[in-house]
């Protein structure tokens, strides 16, 4: 990082938010993602994945700071002293999921995930999954709500909800966790090489109909759904030394 890094200022629609920005743009300037050092993301962690999907090819690190309602990826709000901290701040690499979707009308969709992907339900009937592994069934029929197959970044949100695991970051694992399953009553998941290449195939897609999300990019009426980790992309996200990804994801498991 250079001594007085170009920043670009993003931020999300909220009145606290576009405050913020006019007041940091007057300070510090404003420049082009593309040609910065570094994006500040102002907002919350949604707003984050958000910079993360719209920016993230551009291999800029991204300090965010707190500016929404939950916060879990960002750093504290404070004005005073951004430079000195982006100087000080200590980079987390996430290497986001790829997903690949079928839909019942033959379109194939591909979008990547840093926290999670999801299948969900769409009606009220329960979904029915055959869950395989690196091309091996490993369940043959899951009923459930839905499932999840969880980043570490992202294990701490929808993953810990759902009672699945908080994943240190950095041990090259992902999540595999069944929302309010039905059958097997006693499965709760599984965790994964991040490697592992995890296919769902939808066994009653016409009758059970399900949707499937990769971090807020949603697919409806899918009838599979291949998940691994990314070979190509990685963010770089920064934090304040007190308060670095590795030390919330360990501190989140001793909340009680």
């Amino acid at each position: 990082m250079t001594a007085s890094p170009r920043i670009a200022f993003v931020a999300s629609q909220s009145e606290e938010a576009q405050r913020a920005l006019s007041t940091l743009t007057g300070l510090h300037g404003q420049c082009e993602p593309a040609d910065a050092d570094v994006l500040v993301a102002l907002g919350g962690d949604g707003f984050m994945l958000q910079t993360l999907h719209r920016h993230g090819h551009l291999g800029k690190p991204v300090y965010g700071m707190k500016l929404g309602t939950v916060g879990f990826l960002m750093n504290q709000h404070r004005q005073g002293d951004l430079l000195p901290r982006i100087a000080r701040a200590e980079p987390a690499v996430l290497r986001p999921l790829e997903m690949t979707a079928e839909t019942e009308a033959g379109t194939r969709v591909t979008s990547l995930a840093y926290n999670e992907v999801s299948l969900l339900r769409q009606t009220r009937q329960a979904a029915h999954l055959r869950i395989d592994l690196n091309g091996t069934t490993r369940l043959e029929e899951l009923v459930a709500d839905g499932v999840i197959l969880s980043t570490a970044a992202g294990s701490t949100a929808y993953n810990f909800s759902a009672h699945g695991p908080i994943l240190p970051l950095g041990a090259g694992v992902v999540a595999l966790t069944p929302i309010a399953p039905f059958r097997p009553r006693r499965w709760r998941g599984a965790i994964l090489r991040a490697e592992t290449e995890v296919r769902f195939r939808v066994l009653d897609p016409y009758k059970r109909p399900v949707s499937v999300t990769a971090d807020s990019h949603e697919v409806r009426d899918v009838v599979e759904v291949t998940i691994h980790e990314s070979r190509e992309h990685t963010v770089t996200l920064l934090f304040d030394p007190e308060h670095n990804l590795e030390e919330r994801i360990l501190s989140e498991q001793f909340v009680v």
